[in-house]
């Protein structure tokens, strides 16, 4: 198995831009599949002069100027982390081992070395079926790079030019343009709204305008700018969001808030906001450390260290909008949650209007409505007395004295404290000034005393 590694990978430039029809030696490998479709694979040969070539999933290495690049799309659902792990060693096993596995679907950041390789990876927790979880690992060597993504990440592909939707020249979507374009012929492609409003969240340009790297550095780096471009997309998609629900709010009434209330939207965007900050966490942690093993690399180039720490100073700026946004996102919360409030106090207002209106008719009602036959403390054994309603009446006052009484007894205690106070602050003010006046007096007269004595 060795002596046909070394053969494949010494011509294997030849053979991936000229495939013929026999079939290759790692073909009984696609063959043992236990998840055929499950995974995306994308392949692609770069000859190191700023071209390319889609080539099998053979993972192996270029030789002398040429490097490969291999990278897997896991697929978005619930599934769990283990299932992952399935999927990769389905695709990457051979020549991969265990340990290369389980660092690139592990969550949680990581730099370093392993067997040889540098791998790192930005992998948020969370569910995966969830647009805010993202998970972005690589294994890179000198002359293959090895990805693993959650879902599809924009841009990160390469496609031939020419193919670019925003190099077009775009017309609006109208009925008269079309009748008009009838005549004349068409002008332009036509843009529907949907697919405005889409291209709008995005901060970059799409796969066809990619620069071909000429090295492996250009292409770690290349990663990495998709991976800070992909939350800034999803940051700017939240903005639009948060602006749009911030005009509804506005217009709409009670009605729209009490439906944000009941979905818990923004509870939900605090949550996916908290998410999303632990992956520009993970980057930050990540990619310096990054940057710090690449600039001993011989094969590293110093443009591509300078790409990197400019990509790293994207990352907290947008650690910084994302705190903007999240401090918005709390504004408006505590608006709902005080317009909630306040509508509870309105209908607790109303409902004590209703019991100044039937608390004196229960009162009356249960007053009258006692049976005082055989009651204690009323010497009434006898219903022909008259003297027990009476004295019902009696014990119903003394008890609502007491509790008057004991309820109002803290401000009672209150207010004679605070008499005793001031009045034993006046009488020591009373005392003070006495013994001042007394004291005066004294030195006055003795004074006087003296001077008559010298006369």
């Amino acid at each position: 198995m060795e002596l046909l590694s070394d053969d494949a990978a010494a011509e294997g430039g030849e053979v991936e831009r000229e495939p013929s029809g026999e079939p290759l030696v790692r073909e009984p490998r696609h063959c043992r599949t236990h998840f055929p479709g499950a995974v995306r694979q994308k392949a692609y040969l770069f000859d190191g002069l700023g071209n390319y070539f889609n080539k099998e999933w053979d993972l192996m290495e270029g030789s002398g100027r040429e490097f490969c690049w291999y990278h897997a799309e896991l697929p978005k659902g619930n599934q769990k982390l283990a299932l992952s792990a399935q999927y990769l060693i389905d695709v990457l096993c051979p020549p991969l081992k265990l340990q290369d596995i389980l660092t690139l679907v592990s969550n949680g950041p990581f730099c370093g070395h392993v067997d040889g390789a540098l791998v790192f990876r930005v992998n948020s927790s969370g569910p995966s079926a969830s647009s805010f979880t993202l998970r972005l690992a690589a294994r890179v060597t000198e002359n293959s790079v090895i990805t693993v993504s959650l879902g599809r990440v924009p841009r990160l592909g390469f496609s031939p030019t020419g193919q670019s939707l925003l190099s077009e020249i775009p017309s609006i979507e109208s009925t008269d343009l079309v009748r008009d374009e009838e005549k004349e012929g068409p002008s332009g492609i036509v843009i529907r709204e949907h697919v405005l409003e889409f291209l709008l969240t995005m901060n970059h340009s799409e796969e066809a305008d990619n620069p071909v790297p000429v090295r492996v550095s250009n292409l770690v780096v290349h990663i990495i700018d998709t991976h800070v471009d992909h939350v800034q997309d999803i940051v700017t998609k939240l903005e639009m969001e948060l602006d749009a629900v911030e005009l509804e709010l506005d217009k709409g009434g009670s009605t729209l808030k009490k439906q944000m209330l009941d979905d818990r939207k923004f509870p939900k965007m605090h949550l996916n906001l908290q998410r999303l900050l632990q992956v520009v966490a993970h980057g930050e942690q990540v990619f310096p450390r990054v940057k710090e093993k690449c600039s001993a690399k011989s094969w590293f180039a110093s443009e591509d260290i300078i790409a990197l720490e400019e990509l790293i100073g994207r990352l907290r700026r947008l650690k910084e909008n994302l705190g903007f946004i999240v401090n918005r996102v709390a504004a408006i919360q505590a608006g709902l949650d005080s317009w909630q409030s306040e509508q509870i106090n309105r209908k607790l207002y109303y409902l004590s209007f209703l019991s100044i209106i039937f608390l004196p008719l229960s009162i009356i009602t249960g007053i009258f409505g006692m049976n005082v036959g055989g009651v204690p403390w009323t010497a009434q054994r006898d219903p022909a007395l008259q003297d027990g309603f009476r004295n019902v009446m009696i014990l119903c006052v003394v008890m609502l004295f007491l509790l008057l009484v004991s309820f109002s007894f803290p401000s009672l205690y209150a207010r004679v404290n605070s008499w005793r106070r001031r009045h034993a602050m006046r009488r020591s003010w009373s005392i003070n000034r006495k013994s001042f006046l007394s004291r005066t007096f004294q030195r006055g007269g003795f004074q006087g005393g003296g001077g008559y004595m010298r006369i």
